[in-house]
Order: structure tokens, then sequence, then C-alpha cells
């Protein structure tokens, strides 16, 4: 609804675009926590908010100052304006479309990209997106409004880029998305419902560039194949008392099917072209693991994928997840060397990793480790997890 209003009034009067539809789920919860739902409250949302805006447009101090004159240069009346606001499906995706590379221009930074992706887009709250970054509601407010104040300066109407500029401005959307979906798979919150929503609104908005010819390419299917893939495993990785699953500890019976599906149709979609992307390689990674009768030679082919990934893509995480596959692949005996090389101090992760490489052979070197694991490690889910590894080793060494 924001980026359909935002449309039809141009960037600059984003907020009041935010405000309409505020007080239109305002009023939908005080008209419906009294009485019944409408029939169809998509439709009586949409309609509210509609009314909603020729009430700003008659009454509010924004449009007197600064739409009015405007319109007065366009010879437009604001009924005609009014009549713009198009809630269809097809025009509801255009705009979101639309909004996606507005949010993802350059100049905005990428915590500020996201952070307005899950406000404007997906249309969270801002004690979410706190809690999603692990943030005061203070500094999201603060971030959120210098990235407004960039769209409002650098854009007049919401529109597709030119067509020579699609590509370039597509790298920088889909590496946003990326990051979204991650912000909900590794997330810090202890918020299970929150980690699986972000999951699910960056999906849904890699689903949408599909559906655009221009950003319907190789690296969008294959990014949207490793979203799926990944997605499948959610319900797994989290045990009752809501700690974290090791792959090898998920219960496969919980993985959904319908998504590994979808993961599959997308890869096989994303093998078009001749290019090579980071999300085709780790897409192709995902469905190893999202495979649930796989061979011996699963984790070589892994490591073999992890090689590659790591000539165009390095970052420590891709190295740290390449030595579990090297180790998963070769040994402990050729992968404790590789683990050290790594030198990662700071990441919960690599101890968890030299702990699991020493277990067998050396059990307090495998505890020492996950105590440094535990000094390092950041949030209370994963502080017990390790906690829990140390006590198991403890009773079975005892």
């Amino acid at each position: 609804m924001v980026a359909v209003i935002s449309k039809t009034f141009g960037l600059q009067h984003i907020e009041l675009a935010e405000d309409i539809v505020s007080e239109t789920f305002l009023i939908a919860t005080d008209k419906w926590n009294k009485s019944d739902l409408p029939e169809n409250p998509t439709a009586w949302l949409y309609a509210t908010a509609k009314n909603k805006t020729v009430d700003y447009l008659r009454r509010n101090k924004l449009f007197n100052e600064k739409i009015s004159p405007d319109l007065k240069r366009n010879q437009a009346s604001y009924s005609e304006m009014v009549d713009d606001i198009d809630f269809t499906e097809k025009n509801i995706s255009d705009s979101q479309l639309k909004m996606i590379f507005a949010i993802c221009d350059p100049l905005i930074a990428n915590e500020a990209q996201i952070s307005l992706a899950l406000r404007i887009l997906c249309g969270f709250g801002i004690d979410e997106i706190a809690e999603a970054f692990l943030s005061t509601k203070s500094t999201v407010n603060k971030r959120l409004f210098r990235a407004k104040e960039k769209l409002r300066n650098t854009f007049e109407s919401l529109e597709f880029p030119p067509d020579d500029e699609i590509h370039d401005r597509l790298d920088n959307v889909l590496s946003t998305l990326y990051l979204l979906f991650n912000e909900g798979y590794y997330s810090s919150t202890q918020n299970e419902t929150l980690q699986k929503d972000l999951c699910l609104e960056a999906t849904r908005l890699c689903f949408l560039l599909t559906e655009y010819p221009p950003t319907n390419t190789p690296q969008t299917n294959a990014l949207l194949s490793l979203m799926c893939f990944n997605a499948s495993r959610l319900n797994a990785r989290i045990n009752q008392e809501g700690n974290h699953l090791l792959y090898d500890e998920q219960n496969k019976d919980l993985w959904d099917d319908d998504l590994i599906e979808k993961g599959q149709y997308f890869l096989q979609k994303s093998a078009n072209g001749n290019e090579i992307s980071s999300y085709h390689l780790e897409a192709a990674i995902a469905h190893y693991h999202a495979n649930k009768n796989t061979d011996e030679s699963k984790w070589e082919n892994v490591l073999q994928l992890y090689n590659k990934l790591l000539q165009i893509n390095y970052s420590p995480i891709v190295a740290l997840n390449r030595t579990y596959a090297f180790y998963k692949a070769r040994g402990t005996k050729l992968a404790i060397p590789e683990a050290k090389k790594l030198k990662l101090e700071k990441n919960h992760f690599y101890f968890i990793l030299l702990a699991e490489l020493y277990l067998e052979q050396d059990a307090n070197q495998s505890i020492n480790y996950l105590e440094k694991a535990l000094k390092v490690a950041k949030n209370k889910n994963d502080k017990n997890f390790i906690q829990e590894k140390i006590n198991k080793i403890r009773i079975t060494n005892a």
C-alpha cells in the first residue's frame, strides 16, 4: 500500500503514504475488534486507504503547501490523483518492484536499505526492525530518517531505472535481498517467528523479480533457489528449547518438501546463460544440503563448490564453511591444519569447528575450544548451545 501511494504522489511524500497506511490499519484494528471482519478485508483496507488519502489531500498542511502547487501546475485535481491509486494486483507488484530499485540505490547504506525494505515493503514495525538488528528504536528511526531523506532528494517519482542501468542496479537489489534473508536465517534474535518472517519476506520480494522479464535473470533465479533450499530447513534448525541444531542433528522429516521442490525448479531455471555467480554456487551447495538421499560423494562435491566460491567471492565465513566440508570429505587429520590457518579468533563457529575436529582424539582440548567459543558468542541461544556441548562431552568422558 505504501509503495502504490508513493508511486502516485512521488517519493518526496513517502512519509505521507506511511501515515495514511498506518491510520488505515489503526482504523481496521479498532473496528474489527468491535465487530466481525468484513467479507473482503483486503478490499476494505484498500478502500479505507483511498478515503484517508482524500482526507489528507483536503485537510493536510503538507497538501496545501507542497502538493497543491504541483497539482495546479499539472492541471490535475486531488480527486483525479486519488483515482490513480490503483490497488490491482498488477499495479501492486509494479509499485513494489519500483520501490525495491529505489530503496536499493547505491547512495543508501546497506543496513539502511534493509531497514527501508523491512519498513516499506514488508510492513515491519520499528520494534521488529530493532530486534532483528539487535539495535534500539532510536538507532533504527535515525537510520530510516536519513535513508528517506536520500530517497526524497534522489527520486522525483517512482520509476524503473533506464534499461541500460537495470543490470548494474539489479546486482545491488539482489545483494540487499540476500542480506535481508541472511538477517533471518543467521539471525541473533531469539524471536523465531521474526526470523522466519525475515526469510519469507526476502523470498517473496525475490520472487517478484522473477515475474518481471528484465529482472528475471539467471542470477535472480539462483538466489531464489538458494532461499527456497535454506528456508526448507528452517523448522529443523532449532530444538524445543529454542537452541540451534547442527546439520547432522536435524530431523529431516521437518524439512519442507514443497520448498525443496521449488528450489530445484529455480535452480534449473538459473542454468540459462553463461555466467556462474556466487548465488549459483551457494544454491548448488544448498541443494546438496537439502537432499535427503545423498551419496558418499556429497561432501567432495560440496568441497569443490566451496573452492570455486572462494575464488569469486572470498569471505571468512565461506572459508570456514569450506573447511567443514573439507573435514567431512577428507577426514580429521587433514582438516585440523586447514582449520588452524583461518585464525578466526572472534568467531564462535570457528572454535566450535575446532572442538568438533578434536573431539575424538582429545576431549579436554575440545572442551577448551568450546570454552573459547563461549567467550565470543554474542547471544543467549548460541551460549546455551555451546554449554550443552560442553556438558555432553564432560558426561561422556566422566
